[in-house]
């Protein structure tokens, strides 16, 4: 295996909502933006932000802290969208999650890595694969293909083909 190989794999893209960190994979990070204008789909779930046009694609763009459980995303300076490539029976989909910021890339190496706690944690700990310590700070690690549901899949896909083709920007 080449070194450049074996370094993408324990590199992680952290990001914070609120006052906690967040990683995902970087194989599962395909860009991030800066924020841009989200069209708002009519009767989508509370988490489905809307959709922006990518290069030609429609891309549905969710707010990962209602996602979370957390209060609605407050649009900053620092907020920015994760592209994600989301792996879901034998299928592809790509979303956008919106972040407060995203903060850095991080060489985690797997025995560092904590197992997600089974009690008392605020977020579902399904889409958590574990826990790494960083400058006195826990970063949840991550699932990127277990944080949505098949259901949520769904709408993502549904939420494309309605506005594929017929993306007209509005100011958040």
């Amino acid at each position: 295996m080449k070194e450049e190989q074996i370094n993408a794999s324990l590199s992680y893209l952290t990001f914070k909502l609120g006052d906690e960190l967040f990683a995902a994979h970087v194989s599962k990070v395909i860009n991030i933006l800066e924020m841009l204008r989200i069209t708002e789909v009519p009767k989508a779930p509370a988490y489905m932000k809307g959709v922006i046009n990518l290069r030609g694609s429609v891309l549905p763009v969710i707010d990962t802290r209602i996602k979370f459980g957390m209060s609605p995303t407050v649009y900053s300076v620092n907020t920015c969208i994760i592209v994600l490539s989301i792996e879901m029976e034998e299928d592809t989909v790509l979303a956008g999650g919106l972040v407060d910021s995203v903060q850095e890339v991080l060489e985690i190496e797997a025995e560092n890595i904590l197992p997600s706690p089974s009690i008392g944690n605020k977020y579902k700990t399904e889409f958590i694969t574990g826990m790494v310590k960083y400058n006195d700070q826990f970063i949840m690690i991550l699932d990127v293909d277990k944080v949505f549901s098949a259901d949520d899949i769904t709408n993502l896909r549904e939420a494309t083909a309605l506005n594929d083709g017929a993306i007209i920007d509005r100011k958040n």
